[in-house]
């Protein structure tokens, strides 16, 4: 359960940080929101997918308690790239989406 929260951490870190380069390359509010998510995006998928084969194998050469962490990975994975991804940026956007902000405090 640590190391599931521990990558859905790493995935807003990676976002929020993309957020902030945008910034600093003198893009607007909104337009480093979008650029972020998308920049992130594939160093998120990299990450997860990584540890979700690490997990499939696992589970495919482990027994017991074993094959129970790695299905317990995989579902953390799972939901933490959703989240990550999709639960954060509706976030974003319900929050910050279609105002006009001069400055983004991250």
């Amino acid at each position: 359960m640590v190391l599931t929260v521990g990558m859905a951490v790493d995935g807003n870190v990676l976002i929020y940080e993309r957020i902030r380069d945008e910034l600093r390359n003198g893009r607007s509010v909104q337009q480093a929101i979008h650029e972020g998510y998308a920049n992130a995006f594939s160093t998120i998928a990299d990450a997860n997918i990584t540890t979700f084969i690490t997990a499939l194998i696992l589970f495919a050469v482990g027994t017991g308690a074993v094959k129970g962490f790695a299905v317990t990975l995989m579902i953390g994975i799972a939901t933490s790239m959703f989240t990550a991804v999709v639960g954060s940026r509706a976030i974003v956007n319900a929050i910050w989406g279609g105002k006009r902000i001069k400055k983004l405090s991250i």
